[in-house]
């Protein structure tokens, strides 16, 4: 399972030119699911992201996790996250999970995520999707549970 991890101060999801969802203050995880992913990654990821002190505190250290900081995370399943570049000019997407096992394994992500912050907001499973998002700071980060 990789996350790309950005933090923002607002962030959109339009599906055919409607908004879908949005959040304001908080984080913006791209999720790619591997072919070879299950529960285990889907828990040690919630776990990780949860945790992970991604704002500042009263010192301008970043000290303070999403929970601790009350923010909304808005989560989007992107298989290209699982693109291999390295040959020719068009990426293979072998190591990204197929829907059949992608999709329980984004829901289940979805649904821990909820039982540990108030507000989660998603992208629509398979969607062409635009996403929009200020940067705060701007904070990027990529944590890859090992697939």
């Amino acid at each position: 399972m990789r996350l790309v991890i950005q933090r923002a101060t607002s962030a959109a999801v339009h599906i055919q030119q409607q908004l879908y969802s949005a959040i304001g203050p908080g984080l913006v995880v791209l999720l790619g699911i591997h072919k070879d992913d299950g529960l285990e990654q889907v828990k040690w990821c919630v776990n990780k992201l949860v945790h992970l002190r991604l704002f500042s505190d009263a010192q301008g250290k970043m000290n303070v996790n999403i929970k601790e900081k009350g923010g909304s995370i808005l989560v989007v399943s992107q298989f290209t996250l699982y693109g291999n570049c390295l040959s020719g000019r068009r990426p293979d997407f072998l190591q990204a999970a197929p829907p059949l096992i992608a999709l329980p394994l984004y829901q289940q992500f979805i649904e821990k995520l909820k039982k540990e912050v108030q507000i989660v907001e998603t992208g629509e499973f398979g969607a062409d999707m635009q996403v929009s998002l200020i940067n705060d700071g701007p904070v990027t980060l990529i944590i890859d549970s090992g697939k």
